[in-house]
């Protein structure tokens, strides 16, 4: 169907079309105006030097596009100059008999782009490395982790991976991927009460399906720069395609089936794989609200009860270290539960990709895990006047007009308008607020809703915030559960500093030579390092801090001790580094509301992207700051500095990121550690809006365009390379990747990444794109 025009005619149009009668009844600012006779004009002295001064300009801005145009033409004439074809392959393979299946050998080749000319180097430094293309490379290219040799990065000496040589019989078949304990096994049962299995299905005859992954690496893919798998516990030796990932949950099988149909348009050898078990599942009357319920039901004997003398309050004292959120302190065998709460909105355009990644969501973080984890919606209303406390048709019109049914029973409604009851009064002037936004609003104070959404929720110990334009590569249980863990065996020690630097493995070295190295520059620096809680003018006490109570345990009374904090659960688990806002050129820096303006802003810490964990301690910290001391701060940054303020436990996750172009790592790390003290905060900052285009080729970051290019490659769609005269932006380059190309004889089949956070993701299916 046509998209009616959104382009309205001119007001002269519009009086035109109405009689000498209807016009008066036009608003003024439609009406046909007088004539502007030229003759007039050209009489008046003033009218004539504005004419020639206007001309004037018309003549000089005329030059300066012209200059500007011709520079553009020969850039891109170098580029057609230099450019050598691009290709994941070579010949078309030739064909051979092998015990029955036909034998492929497939030459891949990697591009050579032509590095930027010397006289665009100044402009974005990045530009002279070379795109990377191993990320490409298809099925067909897999071998064993301990075979595989990276694109990037290399070590001193070591050659490029391409051109490959491939010989393969067939496709590789995928496995189950379960990285949840195994409930059965003695050595589980003998400390935990036993799992019941959860089902799909009230009648317990659906299981919740696994998902799959292959074995082993596609040879020639680049190693992630940024962050590390095996540092946080995740498995780096296999790889997810797209059916494995999404299959069970709907992708490839069409809607008579119980499917989502997409999937279907794309390359789809040996798929059937992933429903050689469980058959393809019909989600149709799924309702995941009833299921995750009747899962902790079956299960709520394994869980802390919420009302327990053990459950930790939202102000733990030092004095009292039973009260903290080590397991270990709480009844044998019995282990908390985390929220997984996402951030959805009215108006928000559901689509079926998206259906998919919930629904994977749930089953593998929610169901697969016995009720450890629940999954929740908090739906942001943004009219006001809809009566969602009021009236309960009110609230399933609004589910029924923005959510799919499956998800109705997971979601909780709220509203700005709640928010200002919840948190009533004035909150005092901001040192700035360059969004001009409500201190109510979700745009500024994004985790008011979350803070009020655990004060009514106990049985969580802690919060994940999510985003709706977020997407996991690999299982949800994998990624949430090794995070915690990590964050558990951290040290206090150094944390504000190594928190506020990105990891480089391959320039840092491993974990322990990074942590010396933090130590060595906080040394240098001359400034100390930060422990916590910090003072600073115009401080005011938390009534737990009143009271004598604090967040610190005893084993950190010297602040020295390494095992100061090993074994205590993180209050917030961070995405990106938590940086010093100060000088850093963050565009949000100053939005610090409340505080005394007449005294120096408070000691600030930021971290980009709200995605992160909170406990209910740190959450219930946040919530006095607002409602008792009126203290807030933009919503990137009020976390971690209360966090900061008060003294809990903070850590940045260094989860693998990877970037497209094959940077030498040393300019990684004057790019994204080039700030005050070689971290990423402070002056030198690359959150600052200077420096903020190095995210661009990240495959984690607000603005990221390589994200949303990866992630559509791998689902099988085409996509512009990126590889464009301004260096690599969206729609640029030329078309790549998707069905045709992927069923080549010659091409090596659908891409197999290995578990990665992508970020954003606005559009998937290219359906979408014309919305976008």
């Amino acid at each position: 169907m046509e998209r009616p025009s959104l382009i309205s005619r001119s007001s002269s149009s519009l009086s035109n079309l109405l009689s000498k009668d209807e016009k008066p009844l036009l608003p003024h600012s439609v009406r046909e105006r007088p004539k502007l006779r030229v003759r007039t004009v050209l009489s008046h002295c003033l009218y004539r030097r504005l004419i020639l001064w206007a001309v004037a300009a018309l003549l000089l801005l005329s030059l300066a596009l012209t200059s500007s145009k011709s520079g553009l033409r020969r850039e891109r004439l170098l580029d057609l100059v230099n450019a050598k074809p691009h290709g994941d392959v070579g010949d078309d393979g030739v064909n051979g008999a092998n015990n029955g299946e036909p034998k492929v050998v497939v030459v891949v080749t990697g591009s050579e782009k032509t590095q930027a000319p010397v006289w665009r180097e100044g402009m974005q430094h990045w530009l002279k490395f070379k795109h990377l293309d191993g990320f490409f490379v298809g099925l067909k290219a897999l071998v064993p982790a301990a075979e595989h040799k990276p694109e990037h990065p290399r070590r001193k000496g070591e050659k490029s991976p391409f051109p490959l040589t491939i010989s393969y019989t067939g496709l590789p078949t995928p496995t189950p991927f379960v990285p949840q304990p195994d409930y059965e096994s003695p050595s589980y049962t003998s400390q935990h009460h036993k799992v019941q299995p959860c089902y799909l299905d009230k009648d317990n005859k659906i299981p919740v399906p696994d998902l799959f992954a292959y074995n082993g690496l596609v040879q020639g893919q680049a190693e992630p720069v940024i962050g590390s798998h095996s540092l946080l516990g995740l498995r780096d030796d296999v790889c997810f395609d797209r059916f494995g990932r999404y299959g069970p949950y709907g992708l490839g099988y069409r809607f008579e089936e119980g499917g989502v149909e997409v999937g279907m348009d794309t390359e789809q050898a040996g798929n059937e794989a992933v429903w050689a078990k469980t058959g393809k599942i019909n989600y149709d009357t799924m309702d995941w609200g009833d299921a995750q319920s009747r899962c902790y039901e079956s299960n709520k004997d394994r869980f802390v009860d919420a009302n327990s003398a053990s459950q930790p309050s939202t102000t733990s004292s030092a004095k009292h270290p039973e009260r903290t959120f080590s397991h270990s302190e709480r009844p044998k065998g019995k282990i908390s539960r985390t929220a997984v709460v996402v951030r959805l909105y009215t108006g928000y355009q559901w689509t079926h990709h998206a259906v998919l990644n919930f629904r994977a969501m749930i089953s593998e973080l929610a169901l697969k895990s016995g009720g450890e984890y629940n999954v929740h919606f908090l739906l942001h209303v943004r009219d006001d006047n809809e009566a969602i406390w009021a009236d309960p048709a009110t609230v399933q019109r609004v589910l029924d007009d923005n959510v799919p049914a499956e998800f109705h029973g997971i979601c909780t409604l709220w509203s700005h308008g709640q928010m200002r009851l919840v948190y009533p009064g004035q909150f005092g002037r901001s040192f700035s607020n360059p969004s001009g936004g409500d201190i109510h609003g979700v745009y500024r104070s994004a985790h008011m809703p979350l803070q009020y959404f655990a004060l009514n929720h106990p049985e969580y110990d802690h919060f994940w915030n999510w985003e709706l334009d977020m997407r996991w590569l690999g299982n949800y249980y994998e990624l949430f559960d090794r995070l915690g863990k990590w964050g558990k065996q951290q040290s206090r020690v150094g944390a504000w500093e190594r928190s506020a630097k990105y990891y480089i493995p391959g320039y840092h070295g491993d974990w322990a030579n990074f942590t010396a190295l933090v130590h060595r520059e906080t040394v240098a620096s001359g400034r100390g390092a930060v422990f916590g809680p910090v003072a600073f003018p115009g401080r005011v006490p938390l009534r737990s801090e009143s009271a004598g109570q604090g967040f610190i345990p005893t084993e950190c009374a010297t602040r020295a001790d390494p095992n100061c904090g090993v074994g205590e659960d993180a209050d917030l688990i961070t995405l990106n580094p938590m940086f010093d806002a100060e000088d850093s050129g963050w565009v949000f820096s100053g939005d610090v509301t409340g505080y005394s303006t007449t005294l120096p802003v408070p000691p600030r810490r930021c971290a980009i992207i709200t995605a992160s964990r909170l406990s209910r301690r740190l959450l219930g910290v946040m919530h006095e700051e607002n409602w008792r001391l009126h203290h807030s701060m933009f919503s990137e940054m009020f976390p971690a500095s209360v966090a900061l303020h008060r003294g809990l436990k903070a850590v940045y996750a260094p989860h693998p990121v990877s970037i497209d172009r094959e940077w030498d790592l040393a300019s990684v790390d004057r790019a994204f550690n080039g700030g005050r003290d070689h971290s990423s905060g402070g002056r030198g900052s690359p959150f600052d809006l200077r420096n903020e285009h190095n995210h661009k080729g990240t495959t984690w970051y607000y603005h990221s365009e390589f994200a949303g290019l990866l992630w559509r490659r791998w689902l099988g769609y085409a996509q512009h390379d990126g590889r464009g005269p301004n260096g690599g932006r969206s729609g640029e380059g030329a078309l790549r990747g998707g069905k045709v190309e992927e069923e080549r004889a010659s091409n090596t089949g659908r891409m197999c990444l290995r578990s990665m956070l992508v970020h954003p993701i606005k559009w998937e299916h290219p359906s979408e794109l014309e919305d976008y």
